[in-house]
């Protein structure tokens, strides 16, 4: 099975610059064409939050209507920036959404079983999940302790090293991780937000962080860093199951780049 994942849109209202810099709408119909040209066929697209920029209707307008280039199955999660309900009246027709509350979700149509977390906090940006959802975890992940699972939310629970991405990252994460941790079917955690591809071992599984199509933030390790980002090189990820091999991520850099050349 091939996942692909795509993070951190930030589209914007039909016209509209993200950051009043960057194009991210363009771009993310350039990732949406990625996808449709990979020698082989994703069979999922995970899209792991902040899919639009301010949370607005027309926003989610401008989404519905590049998600309508996309001809792959794919399922959605809310991220910091995403506005719950106007999220879920948007895609009111995706019937594994709960109708109310956190959009924690399992999907479990394919060799390997998909989670949803939903580890946003209305106002805030950092990501938590309360007592109840991690118990709906708990009771999910062992309704069946053999399948090949992923689960999938938005902030990552580690800390990276870049401090202006680390005071928004899941916070206080030890009771998340002692969940998981009891699930050795979990095969991957995979997230966004933080616009960089990143890589841990937690939980006795690892976690996989996302590029972002609209803007890089920019890595830096030093505790006085101040913000930065940049656009490009956008990226997705593309995540292979094969049930004798396990998973195995790759990052798929997404635009046009001098090249191929030979190898041997």
């Amino acid at each position: 099975m091939l996942i692909a994942q795509i993070s951190d849109l930030h589209v914007r209202p039909r016209g509209q610059l993200y950051k009043g810099l960057v194009d991210s709408n363009r771009l993310f119909s350039e990732a949406i064409a990625h996808l449709h040209q990979l020698d082989r066929r994703p069979d999922l697209v995970l899209l792991t939050g902040d899919l639009v920029d301010e949370g607005h209707p027309d926003e989610y307008a401008m989404l519905t209507e590049l998600l309508g280039e996309l001809t792959l199955p794919y399922l959605v999660l809310p991220g910091n920036h995403d506005h719950r309900a106007n999220f879920r009246a948007t895609f009111a027709g995706h019937t594994y959404l709960p109708a109310r509350g956190p959009l924690h979700y399992c999907v479990d149509d394919h060799p390997v079983r998909i989670i949803g977390l939903d580890s946003c906090q209305p106002g805030l940006h950092h990501g938590h999940i309360d007592a109840e959802g991690l118990s709906w975890l708990q009771t999910t992940l062992a309704h069946d302790p053999l399948k090949p699972t992923v689960l999938m939310l938005h902030h990552p629970p580690f800390v990276s090293g870049i401090p202006y991405l680390d005071v928004y990252r899941y916070l206080e994460a030890d009771a998340l991780e002692a969940v998981v941790r009891t699930a050795p079917n979990v095969e991957l955690v995979v997230c966004g937000h933080v616009h960089r591809s990143m890589v841990r071992r937690w939980a006795g599984t690892v976690v996989v962080a996302c590029p972002s199509p609209a803007t890089q933030i920019a890595l830096q390790l030093q505790s006085d860093a101040r913000p930065q980002s940049f656009t490009g090189p956008a990226a997705c990820m593309l995540h292979l199951w094969h049930p004798a091999h396990g998973m195995v991520s790759h990052t798929s850099a997404i635009g046009p780049y001098p090249g191929p050349y030979p190898f041997f």
